[in-house]
């Protein structure tokens, strides 16, 4: 499969790039918002639907799963269509799924609406990054676009709490789909008027035999942890869909290894340690932060009694940090490599999860939330462009966007796993026994982040400012 890359197709815009830029930032603003925003009203969601544990996971996990298995696919599409298209496509596709979501009548019309607005920010994150690449044409130009492209992004992330807390205490959790509706008509008006039609200039076939499997794959072990969660590990549904995720897996990574270099996820970067190993690292990073905060945001509302806002109120520090030290973090990768600071990223981001073990229905939060938040965030500050580095660094420097976009799909695909997972373990929020769960997968994130660290260590990475691959 090809990259996403700087220059793919024409994506001249017929604006200003500084206009572009602008219209490409809010479609970004939008899927990355969605990824936090739904997570302070799934207790609201729940009474309000009569939802239980498991189909909250699903409403999570619905956006998730599309989101992590169609980015790779879209971006070759638009590679070989023209990026214009897809982001139309996508803003559409978000703006009717955001509408269904607002108007669903129960949990299952929500979780399929989800996955509606998960196909349209599949279309939407890589043809967004692509379009501001190619209105940039020279490099310095370009790398400060991408810069605040990325900034744009990391302000979603603590934004999604406030803006949802506030608009589920004023209006209701519908609000927080139906607000992305006018802000997305308004978006497809700009995209038709400040950018020119393109044309991809990438042939071959599109890897779609991959692309299927792959989404199949990631259903079926979600739903192996969901289900395993509520009906028991041992139940014949689990066991059955066991069988059948592991054989899809094989079934992928078979069909992977015959497409050779036009494969969805080509095997010959997969077997680069320094790439299966940022990769994975990014994976396990999404997978423990993305579970421990469903968990925490049943905890929060549900044990601890916040509002909405209130609990969204108490989750900034966890997210402000991603903000203000992911551009810092990156400008420190450049000059040291990204193996310090994956390792420290991961220790501070352990201890943060470990004080969440500490964590009980009447705990001061300045005691105790205060500063597992802080140390949490600060952990994924540095972590988060570490591994996007390292993955980049890992390979050839003309499949850069391909590495950054496995990278991207990594850290979905971990978060919705993660969801899976931690909600299985945890349970309703309204059994005795909650709580103690929730230290279990507090503690549980926090080992794997810790054993990620020893493992990195291990590693001899590439200086990233080199974009040179391991032999």
């Amino acid at each position: 499969m090809t990259s996403t890359q700087a220059g793919n197709g024409d994506e001249r815009a017929g604006a200003a790039p500084g206009v572009v830029l602008v219209v490409m930032c809010v479609g970004y603003f939008l899927v990355l918002l969605d990824v936090t925003i739904v997570n302070v009203a799934l207790p609201s969601i729940g009474t309000g639907l009569h939802a239980d544990v498991s189909s909250l996971q699903w409403v999570v996990d619905g956006y998730a799963l599309a989101l992590a298995s169609l980015m790779l696919p879209a971006g070759a599409l638009g590679d070989r269509h023209g990026h214009r298209r897809l982001v139309l496509a996508g803003l559409a596709a978000f703006g009717v799924g955001s509408l269904a979501c607002g108007l669903a009548p129960g949990a299952g019309a929500l979780v399929a609406a989800r996955a509606v607005q998960g196909v349209g920010a599949a279309s939407l994150l890589p043809g967004t990054l692509a379009i501001i690449a190619g209105a940039y044409p020279d490099r310095k130009a370009q790398a400060r676009a991408i810069g605040i492209w990325a900034g744009v992004g990391s302000l979603a992330l603590p934004a999604g709490p406030l803006v949802g807390g506030v608009l589920i205490d004023s209006l209701g959790w519908r609000w927080i789909f139906l607000i992305n509706v006018p802000i997305t008509l308004a978006a497809l008006a700009a995209t038709l008027r400040v950018l020119r039609a393109d044309h991809g200039r990438q042939t071959g076939r599109l890897d779609t035999a991959g692309a299927l499997l792959g989404v199949l794959v990631l259903l079926t072990w979600t739903f192996v942890f969901i289900q395993g969660g509520r009906s028991g590990a041992g139940s014949a549904v689990v066991l059955v869909a066991l069988g059948l995720a592991i054989l899809l897996s094989a079934a992928f990574l078979l069909v992977e290894r015959r497409r050779g270099s036009e494969a969805m996820l080509p095997l010959d970067l997969a077997r680069r340690p320094a790439f299966a190993l940022a990769n994975i690292s990014a994976g396990v990073m999404n997978l423990g932060t993305l579970g421990v905060l469903f968990v925490l945001t049943l905890f929060l509302q549900s044990v601890q009694h916040r509002s909405p806002l209130g609990a969204g109120l108490a989750l900034i520090p966890l997210f402000a940090p991603l903000a203000v030290i992911a551009p810092i973090g990156g400008r420190a990768v450049a000059r040291i490599g990204p193996r310090l600071p994956i390792i420290a990223g991961f220790v501070l981001a352990a201890v943060g999860l470990a004080l969440l073990a500490l964590a009980h229905p009447s705990s001061s939060y300045a005691a105790i939330l205060l500063p597992a938040f802080l140390a949490w965030g600060i952990g994924l500050g540095i972590l988060t462009p570490a591994v996007v580095a390292a993955a980049v660094a890992a390979t050839p420097g003309e499949r850069a966007g391909l590495a950054s976009a496995v990278n991207n799909t990594a850290r979905q695909a971990g978060g919705a796993i993660g969801v899976a997972l931690a909600g299985a373990v945890a349970g309703s929020p309204g059994t005795a026994t909650f709580v103690s769960r929730m230290h279990t997968v507090a503690a549980g994130a926090a080992v794997l982040f810790v054993v990620l660290a020893v493992v990195n260590s291990l590693m001899k990475y590439q200086d990233s400012s080199t974009n040179s691959a391991e032999p």
